[in-house]
């Protein structure tokens, strides 16, 4: 099983204790997916749907889209187009993060969204 397929179905399956509406056929519905197909990703028979599909997933099991995205091996097309304008910069920056713990990441993001340099 795909880690992508198998988060997938724990998220739906988890919804689904508690509400019918996450169903495989329901959700399918709500993506507009052939059941089938989903059961296929879930599985891991299956590889991970389209960006598109995958922020449908997201957006009707309330997960986060760009992790959802990461455990596909995806990268959303607006932080594509944001990496092109500044290739070098965006992979060293990433490579220098990598090794970083979360807490000193999180710092980071903090001053460069609040604009506190």
């Amino acid at each position: 099983m795909s880690v992508f397929g198998d988060y997938l179905r724990q998220s739906r399956l988890k919804r689904q204790e508690s509400d019918d509406a996450f169903s495989l056929r329901k959700v399918a519905a709500a993506i507009d997916v052939e059941p089938s197909y989903l059961s296929k990703i879930e599985r891991g028979e299956q590889p991970p749907p389209s960006e598109k599909t995958i922020l449908a997933l997201a957006k009707t099991l309330e997960e986060d889209p760009d992790m959802l995205l990461a455990l596909a091996g995806k990268v959303s097309e607006d932080l594509q187009r944001i990496i092109r304008k500044r290739p070098t910069l965006f992979a060293q920056l990433l490579r220098d993060l990598k090794n970083l713990p979360d807490h000193a990441v999180l710092r980071l993001v903090r001053e460069v969204r609040d604009g506190n340099w």
